[in-house]
């Protein structure tokens, strides 16, 4: 009995903090629900309608970060005033994104778009949450109607499987993946780099195997739970535009994604690298990144 209850509550403190996320996500969806009954609410989840029970989702989940990361958001700044894509490292658990969605419409009243996996819209009891703040699927149609209409859309092509299988080492895995220059050519916008500091740190995945990377590959779902949740600290950083150039072709574009030639002058880097390389320890190393909650000369 003493083995079992010592497994069992190893196992709880393990998986405490990703299964309180998960309870906060699903808790969030039922309150939604209750405000859209009471206030006989039919409007689109997208509309203005919405920003008062969105800013009060918000500021739960800032709060949030604040206690548990110390979460610090920088370079807002560089953030276009019209449509732009933003382009995110994958961490285990993308909860840092969701701290920087939070803030960002706390701060600037505006929502940004997320493309999500198909597994994601698949998840049950989900639906309102997803509609309300934003959750779309990342087809080609659906992310040039949310540009065309003034929105920031912020894609991972890294995506489930770099939230799988990558680690401390912080490397991208992207492979082939072009569609979010296709779309910003078209959409003549710019595309903006994003990441968040120590993510992998705060929350990661078991070591890969490959009998775990060959049932994801088959099915395509994240049979490996992720673990963790230490309060390290938390900053998402915002890198600058590449700006849309009519000259350009989506290969190049691309390419100078690949290449940071503008950002940072990590020439031969690709802008989120850029971003990882300038602000994160290589390999991630915990301790480190929960004795930075106590830095207060870095800012």
């Amino acid at each position: 009995v003493i083995i079992v209850s010592l497994t069992i509550s190893g196992i709880l403190v393990f998986f405490i903090v990703p299964l309180t996320i998960v309870f906060f996500i699903y808790l969030t969806n039922i309150l939604l629900l209750i405000y859209q009954r009471n206030n006989e609410l039919k409007a689109d989840p997208l509309s203005d309608v919405w920003n008062s029970v969105r800013e009060t989702i918000a500021s739960f989940w800032d709060i949030y970060a604040r206690i548990w990361h110390g979460y610090e958001l920088h370079g807002v700044e560089n953030l276009p005033e019209g449509p732009g894509i933003l382009v995110y490292y994958h961490g285990a658990i993308p909860i840092d994104y969701l701290y920087f969605l939070s803030r960002l419409f706390l701060w600037k009243k505006r929502l940004c778009l997320s493309v999500a996996d198909h597994f994601v819209f698949r998840l049950p009891g989900l639906k309102l949450l997803l509609a309300v703040t934003g959750v779309i699927p990342g087809t080609r149609q659906e992310c040039l109607v949310a540009l065309k209409n003034g929105y920031l859309v912020s894609i991972s092509p890294g995506g489930v499987r770099e939230a799988l299988f990558s680690d401390e080492s912080y490397q991208l895995m992207w492979g082939n993946r072009k569609g979010f220059a296709q779309v910003a050519l078209e959409a003549k916008v710019p595309i903006i780099p994003m990441y968040t500091q120590n993510v992998r740190e705060g929350y990661r995945m078991f070591k890969e195997r490959r009998f775990f990377r060959q049932l994801y590959e088959s099915t395509r779902l994240p049979f490996t739970p992720p673990y963790g949740g230490l309060p390290v600290k938390f900053r998402t950083y915002i890198g600058k535009p590449i700006p849309y150039d009519p000259n350009i072709t989506t290969e190049e574009l691309v390419e100078k994604v690949c290449k940071g030639k503008f950002f940072f002058s990590f020439q031969t880097k690709t802008a989120v690298q850029a971003l990882i390389s300038k602000h994160q320890t290589i390999p991630g190393n915990i301790w480190k990144a929960l004795l930075e909650r106590f830095d207060k000369r870095r800012k």
